[in-house]
């Protein structure tokens, strides 16, 4: 197949079709197959249908204001994210019902209410205040997955503070980086939180970042509590450290939240997982929240009796959106954990979905993958019967993940929502809606009504196969780059004029179903042919002996490029030179031959980053030979090290 202006060439196909469970439609959020085309006539006035479900102290005088790449959504309005997401719902009569349901590795428990976090959140608010942080100023949150990383998100947006929150396993230079480049005056942390029964030293990391951040002005130290408290003494700088409790414990109930106007910066998230200068990708208040708030509603069928899980970290976009921010606008009952799916054993996440009756859960398909390869009988021994809807978030789910997700995790009778989005956008732009999509394992399906894309080539024309992009603004877009908006145009806007690239493949079936093929730096040309990674890694993962894969390019003199490919073999499979020839061959028949692996790599792990996702930069620099490049990143650095090993070794 010819490649002209940047096609992608389209291999593998998928047939198998899993229409809505009959019935579910019957009380659904959404259920009228004509949302997407109402949305298409007037898309200013469905997004405005949805803003107005918001609680607003100003009402917007214009939808949407476009000058290409900057939007302006509901300008003139003015509301408060914290308000939306606890007052208006004590106001209402909800105080009492349960907001954040939360359990801590070692199983420690803790439950607020509405009523009950709103008061926190309140006197955490004017305890900041009383450290001198006002309105804009920027507040780094650096903290495990407690309350009080929620607490804290919700303080500063009562009071319009900008906050930056840093995923607990980051290192202190990539702390001392993002505490600069926001000029953050105030850092939250804890002493330390629980990673798989051991204690990830929060403050300690947080004392080396402090000694290369110049702006931070107070330091609040969470105490985590039990016996991590207890066995991790911190030094506490007198005058610039604070214990949490302390300024909780003397700060006032009542604080009015801020007007804040529908454009101020809500938060500041950087990107992470690449080299050079983190990028602070900045979303502002209005849309974002518009966004978040109807896509939790709508994209899980959220209804009034569910128990929502979504099993991200607040350091993340995910965790933004849909821990914080979309579930408590919508008054759900939210669980959140504190540790990993395998502490202290492999059963934990379906031990904690029994536990707390759990009928939304939304995870990463790296997760499922290492689900599939600890085996059945871990979910099979526990009670997952009140689970209705599943959703997948972080990357492309390879067929056969979604098909163990299907009939393992939901019993072939919940709909799966394979939800596509960045940091970027903010929240869930192409995805399935449970009681309307006929789903097929493996695509996120359709643009979630009001959202427009297209697959573009090159040169900007139409293909069925090649880039995707975002053709018209949508609410919980990123504005700007924080300090840098020429970075901002460059990255986002330079490919096509005045359409958005996320920096990913796509391509279109025969139903207009959006694939993901990967990030098109992960694209690989064999001999002419573009072909994108998530493809071949999906064929991997179908034959039976696999459950994780990676596959890059290696320079070949007459090819181009070859792949090369990392596999993860599931528990109690050899591996063997007759397995090797099993799965370049099976890749050959799934998808052609011109996709056949020439190296395949056998591992234990993959170099990930610690929110999961497979670092292909670091496996080109293995499959070259080349030195190994930052890896500051990953969960897990020695597994670059093992990795190189066992590549030598194949080579050799």
């Amino acid at each position: 197949m010819s490649n002209d202006a940047g096609a992608l060439d389209d291999l593998l196909h998928e047939e198998r079709r899993f229409p809505p469970p009959e019935g579910f439609a019957e009380g659904a959020v959404m259920s009228d197959p004509g949302v997407w085309a109402e949305a298409a006539e007037d898309r200013e006035a469905y997004w405005a249908s949805w803003a107005a479900e918001l609680d607003w102290f100003q009402p917007w005088s214009r939808v949407l204001e476009w000058t290409p790449p900057h939007a302006q959504w509901f300008t003139g309005g003015t509301l408060n994210v914290s308000y939306n997401c606890l007052d208006r719902h004590v106001e209402a009569g909800r105080g009492d019902r349960p907001a954040l349901i939360w359990e801590g590795e070692p199983g420690d428990t803790r439950t607020y209410s509405y009523a009950e976090l709103l008061d926190e959140v309140s006197r955490f608010a004017n305890a900041l205040k009383g450290l001198g942080v006002e309105r804009g100023d920027r507040v780094t949150i650096y903290l495990p997955m407690i309350p009080e990383a929620t607490i804290a998100m919700l303080a500063c947006t009562r009071i319009g503070a900008i906050h930056s929150v840093v995923f607990g396993g980051f290192s202190p230079d990539s702390l001392s980086d993002r505490n600069n480049d926001a000029e953050a005056k105030v850092l939250i942390t804890a002493d330390g939180g629980w990673r798989r029964g051991g204690v990830v030293a929060l403050k300690a990391n947080a004392d080396i970042a402090l000694e290369d951040s110049p702006t931070v002005e107070s330091v609040v130290v969470v105490a985590r509590g039990g016996a991590l408290t207890e066995q991790t003494p911190v030094d506490m700088a007198d005058g610039r450290d604070h214990w949490y409790h302390d300024l909780v414990a003397a700060a006032d109930a009542e604080c009015p939240p801020e007007k804040m106007d529908a454009e101020d910066t809500l938060f500041i998230l950087y990107t992470s997982g690449t080299t050079g200068k983190p990028k602070g990708v900045v979303h502002t208040t209005g849309g974002y929240l518009t966004q978040v708030y109807a896509t939790t509603k709508a994209v899980f069928d959220l209804r009034d009796d569910d128990v929502y899980w979504c099993t991200a970290d607040v350091g993340w976009i995910t965790g933004h959106s849909y821990i914080v921010y979309g579930p408590l606008a919508n008054c759900a009952q939210v669980v959140m954990y504190e540790g990993a799916p395998d502490a202290p054993d492999r059963g934990r996440f379906w031990q904690l979905c029994e536990k707390y009756g759990v009928t939304i859960f939304y995870t990463a398909p790296t997760a499922i993958r290492a689900f599939m390869r600890w085996g059945e009988s871990w979910p099979q021994s526990y009670d997952l019967s009140k689970l209705r809807v599943l959703g997948t978030v972080g990357e492309p789910i390879n067929p056969e993940a979604w098909m163990w997700y299907h009939e393992v995790i939901g019993g072939e009778r919940c709909p799966i929502v394979d939800t596509w989005w960045q940091t970027e956008t903010g929240g869930a732009m192409i995805t399935p809606l449970p009681a309307l999509t006929t789903t097929k394992p493996g695509t996120a399906t359709r643009p979630f009504p009001g959202i427009d894309v297209a697959i573009l080539d090159n040169d900007g024309d139409p293909t069925h196969s090649g880039y995707l992009a975002i053709t018209s603004p949508w609410p919980s877009m990123l504005r700007t780059i924080w300090g840098d908006d020429e970075r901002y145009r460059r990255t986002y806007w330079s490919k096509w004029d005045g359409l958005y690239f996320p920096g990913d493949g796509a391509k279109l079936d025969a139903d207009d179903y959006v694939w993901i093929l990967g990030r098109v730096d992960d694209v690989l040309n064999v001999a002419g042919h573009r072909i994108g990674t998530a493809e071949v890694e999906s064929a991997l993962v179908d034959h039976p002996a696999v459950v994780e894969s990676a596959v890059v390019g290696k320079s070949h003199e007459i090819k181009g490029e070859s792949i090369a490919s990392f596999v993860t073999l599931k528990e109690g499979i050899d591996a063997t030179d007759d397995l090797m020839s099993e799965l370049r061959d099976h890749v050959g028949h799934k998808i052609g031959a011109i996709a056949k692996p020439e190296v395949v790599v056998f591992t234990a792990e993959l170099p990930k980053t610690r929110s999961g996702k497979i670092m292909r930069r670091l496996l080109r620099d293995i499959a070259e030979g080349r030195t190994v490049g930052d890896t500051t990143t990953l969960a897990d650095p020695a597994v670059v090290k093992r990795l190189q090993e066992l590549h030598e070794a194949d080579e050799g």
